[in-house]
């Protein structure tokens, strides 16, 4: 399925967490939280101004991002679980 945010919203992916301690102690999913780190799959076109014109979004597709524990929207697409969320619930770019 082909899927485009509208638009101020981003579709992101969560950035699987390690599920081992560094002495080697196996974490399960249950005792683990979601990571609020993701990349960025698609953007929307951007947010509109009064004006009429379209103010482009800072975030691009491939960004590495930090976004809040409860922020966005989990959806399924194409069976993998991801976040619809606004720009404006992303901290700020990694790297």
């Amino acid at each position: 399925m082909k899927f485009r945010p509208l638009h101020d919203r981003v579709l992101v992916e969560r950035v699987a967490e390690d599920t081992k301690t560094a002495g080697g102690i196996i974490i399960p999913d249950s005792a683990t939280e979601k990571p609020s780190e993701g990349t960025v799959i698609a953007t929307g076109p951007g947010v509109r101004k009064e004006d009429g014109t379209i103010a482009k979004l800072d975030v691009k597709k491939g960004d590495r991002v930090l976004f809040g524990k409860w922020g966005g929207t989990e959806v399924k697409i194409d069976g993998k679980e991801l976040l619809i969320m606004k720009e404006s619930d992303i901290m700020g770019i990694v790297g």
